[in-house]
């Protein structure tokens, strides 16, 4: 699989003072998803199943990634394991990999390609010893390491992202609805709410934007909203 110079981070909060869409949630430069925040030591295990979306072309360089992490939601630590879908070269490619910070991400060199079921784990096995897993259900392979990670464990998310390229925040593929599905933590059902939504805004532009969850609480689709402004946004009903 060919180099990639990409890099996830930590939520990249926009600036102070910017409205929030309807009241809930929180905004990001880079992420779109929903973040669950607690206590240190809160969250040991999170896992979720999703759909890989399709890479849409567009007239120049874009990238994106859907993942689900611990940490990264108000601290800089996070581990994380997910897919790639971005458009380069006047193609799309689709990847799937793992990070933990401040480490560049590291791929998994098995295929993905557009609407393969992914599921993925991240879990604490003991003291500073933790899983990464991921499934192709499509493709037939599994992936699975261990490695060591020492973050607080106080925050947990599914998140659809626009990676660092280089020194910048890439601009957000234009990718088909991610469908994130049996979303746990800690082995049980998260309940998300829309008080824990994330809507990305880059300049004055909503790219990306959640539904809300459905009545579970387990599960949810985040939209490609590329091109409308702030003032027109509305939040998707989950179906």
């Amino acid at each position: 699989m060919e180099s990639l110079n990409i890099f996830h981070r930590s939520c990249v909060r926009s600036r102070p003072g910017k409205p929030r869409l309807n009241s809930v949630g929180w905004i990001s430069a880079n992420w779109s998803g929903y973040a669950v925040s607690g206590r240190s030591k809160s969250f040991r295990r999170i896992s979720a199943k999703w759909i890989v979306p399709v890479v849409r072309s567009s007239s120049h360089t874009t990238y994106s990634s859907a993942w689900i992490g611990i940490d990264g939601f108000g601290n800089t630590s996070l581990i994380q394991v997910g897919t790639g879908h971005d458009f380069v070269n006047g193609k799309a490619r689709y990847y799937a990999w793992w990070e933990i910070l401040p480490a560049v991400m590291t791929p998994i060199p098995y295929p993905v390609h557009p609407g393969d079921r992914i599921q993925a784990v991240i879990s604490k096995i003991r003291g500073s010893t933790w899983l990464i897993y991921l499934r192709n259900a499509s493709q037939n392979w599994t992936f699975r390491t261990t490695k060591r990670y020492t973050g607080p464990q106080s925050s947990a998310e599914w998140i659809v992202e626009a990676p660092q390229v280089g020194s910048a925040i890439s601009g957000l593929a234009r990718i088909s609805t991610v469908r994130f599905s049996s979303c746990r933590l800690n082995g049980r059902s998260p309940k998300l709410t829309t008080a824990e939504l994330g809507i990305m805004l880059q300049g004055e532009h909503i790219t990306s934007v959640p539904t809300a969850p459905n009545r579970r609480g387990d599960a949810f689709q985040v939209k490609n909203t590329v091109g409308r402004s702030l003032g027109d946004a509305a939040l998707p009903k989950s179906s």
